[in-house]
């Protein structure tokens, strides 16, 4: 997906979204490291646990069982069901809870956020289908398909009123998996841990070095060969998204596309806001504000923060001269740390 993370200052350096990580040896003998891949993307997991339970094919289980319900790239998962030409689809447990927490966010900031953006998002070659030619005579026509009004939650059954509204759920999903990974640790017993995938990380108590986990945040470059860290946050009993626009992008006709759509236009956002890193007490909350802040901007997005103390951000933007600033929520202020380069 769009989150790029990684764990610093710890055993566990977890280097990019689909890039190798490294371990490096601990005297704790409860721990237990897993790793591999999912959702086209990777996850790593640490925890510790006295019994040292494998808890592999388990959290593999769980991934394939989100991907049933929620995968637009599974033609046989719900999602995909529900954007054929069906226009009713009995849906599962976990697609609910998703798309019930996506219309609250829909809500909360006046449609910055709309999993109902699906066949805009496609048309410009960021959803599951190919990228068409771009006009406003199809922005248009695509967008009378999209809105909360189009579609209505009975029960278990979710149901459409035009065959060519579709769902997306590419910006919260991740975080949603997070959660019901970090979710069975804590049915199991496991006290610490942190759990990341794709980007989104869940983390509670300690490492194995009995440190609170500690997470870098990317300085946001484009087409950078190197990595470098702009912060450094201590997550605990929390968790965190980052969304930004620096590393997926293309460019045609010498224009530059962000893959960021304004569900109010349409179009791809341009503003001065490269990357927000929300933390929130869950991930699928973390990752869908995440989103709305890269469609907001800085300055809505500052407003919104003001209003919602549930939430804490650490955005990074550039002024008028190309330089880099940030702007941080006083939640995180003990929590983070600036990496001077």
């Amino acid at each position: 997906m769009k989150k790029i993370l990684f764990a610093a200052l710890a055993v566990l350096t977890i280097v990019g979204c689909n890039q190798p990580i490294e371990k490096e040896s601990s005297t704790d003998n409860s721990l237990v490291y897993l790793e591999g891949e999912a959702q086209g993307t990777t996850y790593h997991i640490k925890y510790l646990d006295a019994q040292k339970r494998d808890f592999k094919v388990q959290m593999d289980s769980i991934l394939k069982r989100v991907d049933e319900s929620m995968s637009t790239y599974l033609p046989t998962s719900l999602i995909s069901e529900l954007n054929s030409q069906k226009l009713s689809v009995e849906v599962d447990k976990m697609f609910l809870e998703v798309l019930q927490k996506s219309f609250e966010v829909q809500e909360k900031t006046n449609g910055a956020f709309d999993v109902t953006l699906a066949p805009v998002i496609n048309a410009w070659g960021w959803g599951f289908k190919n990228k068409e030619k771009i006009d406003s005579a199809l922005i248009d026509s695509l967008m009378q398909f999209v809105g909360r009004a189009h579609f209505t939650i009975q029960g278990n059954t979710v149901t459409k009123d035009d065959s060519s509204a579709m769902l997306d759920f590419n910006a919260i999903a991740q975080g949603y998996s997070a959660d019901v990974l970090a979710n069975f640790l804590k049915a199991n017993s496991i006290e610490n841990f942190m759990v990341e995938l794709g980007g989104e990380v869940v983390a509670q108590g300690v490492n194995e070095n009995n440190e609170v986990w500690r997470l870098g945040i990317d300085k946001p470059v484009e087409n950078a060969e190197t990595r470098e860290l702009s912060a450094v946050l201590s997550l605990d009993g929390k968790a965190l998204a980052t969304s930004g626009n620096y590393r997926k992008f293309y460019e045609e006709d010498g224009i530059k596309y962000s893959h960021t759509i304004n569900p109010e236009n349409g179009y791809p956002v341009r503003h001065s806001l490269l990357s927000a890193s929300v933390v929130a007490d869950d991930a699928m909350t973390a990752d869908a504000y995440a989103t709305c802040f890269m469609v907001m901007g800085l300055e809505k997005s500052i407003e919104f923060l003001a209003t919602d103390k549930s939430l804490d951000a650490f955005l990074i933007y550039s002024d008028s001269t190309g330089k880099f600033k940030t702007f941080l929520t006083k939640g995180l202020e003990s929590k983070l740390e600036m990496i001077e380069n």
